[in-house]
């Protein structure tokens, strides 16, 4: 019996290695027999994430909301991660270096990818200012999940629109490593969309439609 007992131990310990991930030891990762098809297949949809980028002002949660609005009325299911939204509760001990910023990126990154793999067409909208953490994000995800959606507004024109006053704040120094004035943006090089400011059908709800054409297009508006 007590043989039986230690082979069945042995077996359990193949079974479940254990894994180390960065600071995480004896991890490890249990399946589920509902996947992410069974999912899709439910909701009639297939989950990606499409991550809006661009400066403060440039519309970017103006967008967001008409394209979940636009996409509901479908009957599709939606989730937006606005980048203020997410500093309330999940990153809320996050300030604005560098460093946090990288981190906010990454956990929103993560919780996107949950939703994606849920099968919900997941919406980011962050200013995400550097293409390391945006490409970070990208590679968390299966090859073409990963929508990236550039809002190509000009500096001055966010900076005029400054619909929270942050700008005023920064001109004035009081506000310090404010994306666009002290603090770089780096422009996405390869988008899968640019919403460019100036062009016809420029309102955020024909700017949200174009999102919504690409995913009817790619077959993200059914299983």
């Amino acid at each position: 019996m007590r043989k039986k007992q230690i082979l069945t131990i042995r077996t359990l310990h193949v079974q479940f290695q254990s894994s180390t991930i960065e600071n995480s030891t004896n991890i490890h990762w249990h399946s589920c027999p509902v996947k992410k098809d069974d999912r899709q297949k439910l909701l009639d949809q297939k989950g990606c994430v499409i991550w809006i980028t661009g400066l403060s002002g440039s519309g970017k949660s103006t967008v967001a909301c008409a394209l979940s609005r636009i996409l509901h009325q479908r009957g599709k299911l939606t989730y937006v991660l606005d980048g203020d939204n997410v500093r309330h509760g999940l990153n809320k001990n996050l300030g604005f270096k560098a460093e946090d910023r990288a981190e906010n990126i990454r956990r929103v990154g993560e919780v996107a990818k949950l939703f994606a793999d849920a099968g919900v067409i997941c919406l980011a909208s962050l200013i995400s200012p550097y293409r390391r953490d945006r490409d970070a994000c990208r590679a968390l995800l299966p090859k073409g999940d990963f929508i990236e959606v550039f809002m190509d507004v000009p500096l001055h024109i966010c900076e005029a629109r400054d619909p929270k006053g942050l700008y005023k704040l920064a001109r004035a120094g009081q506000i310090k490593g404010f994306t666009g004035i002290d603090d770089p943006y780096e422009a996405p090089i390869n988008s899968e969309i640019v919403l460019k400011h100036g062009e016809p059908r420029a309102s955020p709800t024909e700017m949200a439609e174009k999102v919504a054409v690409y995913l009817e297009d790619k077959g993200y508006l059914r299983a």
